[in-house]
């Protein structure tokens, strides 16, 4: 019996310390992250919303969105993937559905929020949250509506530039006793921070390394020197992509030709190998050869 996406993600947590997460926005770039090596990977909402919907991360996305997009990736990768559920996407009904789908589209973890329904970035100005009660109920309505024990349910509070470290770490030590397998306290400022709430939480907890946030670029070993289980790298893949996919937009019209960024671009047989190509081929020749035959 093959080991379920979130049996997988919890032993890469402890093989891996800090795990390496990493943000892989379309199907193609979750092969590429494993055959760089990487044990898991991340389905960012704030990703979905602008390369797949091209709109700000502010609550407009559905389950639909996202989950189309997770298919996508669960479908071609080994990895198992964690997802951006924003709020769960409505009451506690919407919560429970969010689950059932997420399992079944073979995902291995999602994290869930503490903002209110017309969320904000996590390292945006302005951020609203619900109550620590109303977090709680969603979290039970998650876990409740969990049919797979493996399935990893992580709560994320944004409550640090809300209410500040203490309230964050009493929020914390709340979802887990509601049943957060997980924690992910947002747009952490002080290395030291990471070391309190794991002190009080006793669960794993993760560190958001988003380029351009509150969070400075911590490394690895500053990370795991401060309890740090996992660390991820949720939008640094795709913001690379676009600039590369601006720049080579810019020169062409500019140019009236590509040939001045070829060389940054990658190949047809890198993109070959990734995908498996020749493999296809191969069968495809063999199926052609067979029929020749009869």
């Amino acid at each position: 019996m093959r080991e379920s996406r979130g049996a997988m993600f919890r032993r890469a947590v402890q093989e891996e310390s800090p795990l390496q997460v990493v943000g892989t926005i379309t199907a193609y770039t979750a092969r590429m992250a494993e055959q760089t090596g990487y044990k898991a990977v991340y389905l960012s909402g704030g990703g979905v919303a602008a390369n797949s919907l091209g709109m700000p991360d502010l609550g407009i996305s559905t389950m639909d969105d996202v989950i189309t997009d997770a298919q996508r990736i669960t479908d071609t990768c080994g990895l198992p993937l964690m997802v951006d559920i924003d709020t769960g996407w409505g009451g506690a009904f919407n919560i429970a559905r969010t689950i059932r789908h997420m399992i079944r589209a073979d995902v291995a973890a999602v994290h869930m929020e503490d903002q209110v329904s017309a969320k904000r970035c996590g390292h945006r100005p302005g951020k609203e949250i619900v109550s620590k009660e109303e977090m709680v109920d969603r979290i039970k309505a998650a876990v409740d509506a969990r049919h797979d024990e493996s399935f990893v349910i992580m709560a994320r509070t944004d409550s640090l530039a809300v209410e500040g470290l203490n309230a964050a770490i009493d929020r914390a030590c709340a979802y887990v006793e509601a049943g957060a397998d997980m924690i992910f306290p947002e747009a952490i400022t002080k290395l030291e921070m990471y070391s309190q709430v794991r002190d009080a939480v006793k669960v794993p907890i993760l560190a958001n390394l988003t380029e351009f946030g509150a969070t400075p670029l911590f490394t690895l070993d500053e990370l795991r020197a401060h309890k740090v289980d996992i660390a991820l790298y949720c939008c640094g893949a795709y913001r690379a992509m676009n600039a590369a996919a601006l720049n080579f937009y810019k020169t062409l019209r500019a140019e009236g030709t590509q040939k001045n960024v070829v060389a940054t671009m990658q190949s047809r047989m890198e993109l070959y190998d990734y995908l498996g190509y020749h493999e296809y081929e191969q069968k495809l020749d063999s199926l052609f050869a067979q029929g020749k035959e009869k």
